[in-house]
């Protein structure tokens, strides 16, 4: 029971990790199917990178550890530098879309910490399937929270929406950046 109560207790902190960072994409004003697709690709990518954490093994834990944390800061102030410079631009295209690579780049950028996370669980045993099934579904539910919410806020603040989604994205970039 204490395995269990441990799982989900990370699986939550890291699903409130996906669903602010899924809050400032959201200001993109988002179909709901995009939001759909997004959050079953955060789901899995949260449920493929603790499994490679808890594969990867005890050996490499600490240096990956802080490795994957300023990787994901890095990607997560890219996108926010990217939000806040189209938010300028007249046109409304913006350079990094949550579509194709601009997807998995974004997945990514929000699942990196389960890395970390899945070095946890498998440093303490914990059971593979249950672990990394927890994780993608509370990560991919949070996300889709998030984007809504997100892409409802977006259209009451206006057109600073996604100005102040990629403040959101950097502020959670400079969080994982700085110690």
């Amino acid at each position: 029971m204490n395995e269990l109560i441990t799982i989900v207790l990370m699986a939550v902190a890291l699903a409130m990790d996906a669903f602010s960072v899924a809050l400032g994409m959201g200001m993109l004003g988002l179909r709901l199917k995009r939001i759909f697709i997004i959050g079953i690709v955060i789901g899995l990518f949260h449920i493929i990178m603790p499994l490679l954490g808890m594969a990867t093994g005890v050996w490499m834990s600490s240096l990956l550890g802080v490795i994957t944390v300023y990787i994901g800061g890095a990607l997560l102030l890219l996108i926010g530098i990217q939000m806040i410079y189209s938010s300028f631009r007249s046109e409304e295209e913006a350079m990094i879309k949550p579509v194709g690579f601009g997807l998995i780049v974004f997945s990514l950028s929000v699942s990196l910490d389960s890395f970390s996370a899945g070095l946890s669980f498998g440093m303490i045993g914990a059971k593979t399937a249950l672990t990394v099934l927890c994780i993608g579904l509370f990560s991919m539910v949070f996300a889709w929270i998030g984007l809504i919410l997100g892409s409802r806020l977006k259209h009451m603040i206006g057109s600073y929406g996604v100005f102040f989604g990629g403040c959101i994205l950097i502020m959670f970039g400079i969080r994982l950046l700085l110690p």
